[in-house]
């Protein structure tokens, strides 16, 4: 099998990583019991381990290579063992007694195993079983490492664990061994001779892409020394998670009424959320609006699914001084319209574009001093993963919830991760656990949000 080199972008999550900053995706699906018994333990252990053992990808790991000088490959684990990479844990009885006590136990548990660092050497991935009482819910944790994949590319890899997905690829039967993966067709790192011409001009738009990132980059993070940046910490390498439930019908009908995307009215649910948290604490609130980091997929609606990342970003400055609601959502439409219209290529939130042009080199030795700069440039991570809109299911029992979780950067405390499923819109809240111990109540106040944006219209 033949090797393809890291993109520069996935190059630079897999060097930023240190044990007190794992950068690792995370999504904790819980499953309802199905019409038929609930598989039990060791049968679903089988079952995701035949169903990702199958899954191509997830059997490439990491390893050095001379050319370029400072890269790295992806090449096939020749002794790949997937009994490495997926486990089982089983909760207390006290914490499987009823499905709260579940979903706080598994809530918990998934924090402690998403603060640890992935294996290197190994497939940059691992997956847990989390099983409560018996006939009752039981969960999944996965973590896949940001070099691996982005939010949409982690979907689709994951994906293939689900019933459906795994009986369309023929790898639906339980215990069914796992089959040989096929070959990752390498990328082509030496073009022949009629591509040099292209790569050239394509080079030199890429640099002044970069050029023009790199300024807007350093016109950003000046800013952010008048004070200290909001919801900053000293990492204690500790990971707590929350979560939280919005009704979808609500968040479109405040949408219809205010305009702009769902998203927009997600991102005002946000800055409210800190707004409430941060005085039921007794926090002053700060002295300048938090800023949020707000990724955009580059990959284009029916094109090749290229593998790695393919991201940029947009800031956006939560408004969490503004009192009213309504006001809140105005200012993030506003916002975000104004991102929107300069485009995710431009701007200081096009990080990851220049990421994209560094050489491999750079990634290197100056991912220490990126991972600082990161606390300059923005204050909390908000993104929104995309899952397919069928019902999901695994070993007969329907998909009941999945909650994103998203990577902290260095020196920050809290990144937020919202999805849509069914109904529901769920969000993800990871935490540094000692400076943000008191997480749930976030959670609880982004329910408040929306229940005091729908108060303000007008009845149906």
């Amino acid at each position: 099998m033949g090797t393809e080199l890291l993109a520069p972008l996935d190059l630079a999550f897999w060097h930023l990583e240190s044990d007190a900053h794992p950068m690792h995706l995370g999504a904790l699906a819980v499953f309802s019991p199905g019409p038929g018994p609930v598989p039990g333990p060791q049968a679903l252990l089988e079952l995701l381990g035949t169903r990702a053992a199958a899954i191509p990808r997830l059997r490439m790991r990491v390893r050095d290579v001379l050319l370029p000088v400072g890269g790295a490959a992806w090449s096939a684990d020749k002794d790949f063992d997937v009994h490495r990479h997926v486990k089982q844990v089983q909760l207390p009885e006290a914490a499987a007694g009823d499905e709260d006590a579940f979903m706080a136990g598994a809530t918990r548990l998934a924090g402690e195993l998403m603060e640890q660092p992935l294996r290197r050497g190994l497939p940059p991935w691992q997956m847990y079983v989390i099983g409560g009482a018996p006939d009752g819910p039981f969960a999944v944790l996965v973590k896949l490492h940001h070099a691996l994949a982005d939010g949409m590319r982690a979907v689709a890899i994951g994906a293939g664990i689900f019933d459906e997905i795994a009986s369309v690829a023929g790898r639906g039967r339980p215990g069914a061994p796992a089959g040989r993966a096929r070959p990752v067709p390498p990328r082509s790192w030496m073009p022949g001779p009629r591509q040099v011409a292209g790569l050239a001009l394509g080079r030199i738009e890429d640099l002044g892409r970069a050029f023009g990132v790199g300024a807007s980059l350093v016109r950003a993070s000046r800013l952010d020394l008048r004070g200290a940046p909001a919801l900053s910490a000293s990492s204690s390498g500790t990971r707590r998670l929350a979560t939280a439930d919005l009704d979808l019908a609500s968040v479109q009908r405040i949408r219809r009424a205010a305009g702009g995307t769902s998203n927009d009215v997600l991102l005002a649910v946000v800055a409210g959320a800190l707004r409430r948290w941060m005085l039921e604490r007794g926090e002053p609130l700060p002295g300048a609006d938090p800023r949020a980091l707000v990724p955009v997929s580059r990959r284009r609606p029916g094109g090749t699914a290229a593998t790695g990342n393919r991201l940029s970003a947009y800031l956006l400055g939560l408004p969490v001084s503004e009192p009213d609601p309504w006001e809140r959502l105005r200012a993030v439409r506003g916002a975000m319209d104004r991102n929107k219209s300069a485009g995710p290529l431009r701007g200081a939130g096009a990080v990851a574009v220049l990421a994209d042009q560094l050489p491999s080199l750079a990634h290197r030795f100056g991912a220490p001093l990126a991972g600082n700069a990161a606390r300059m440039l923005f204050d909390v991570l908000v993104t929104s993963v995309p899952l397919p809109r069928s019902a999901l299911s695994l070993g007969g029992c329907p998909l009941r919830a999945l909650y994103p979780m998203a990577p902290l950067a260095r020196g920050q405390s809290l990144a937020v991760a919202l999805t849509t499923y069914g109904s529901t819109v769920q969000i993800g809240l990871v935490a540094d656990g000692k400076a943000l111990p008191d997480l749930e109540r976030l959670g609880r106040c982004a329910e408040d949000e929306v229940a005091a944006l729908l108060a303000l219209l007008p009845a149906p």
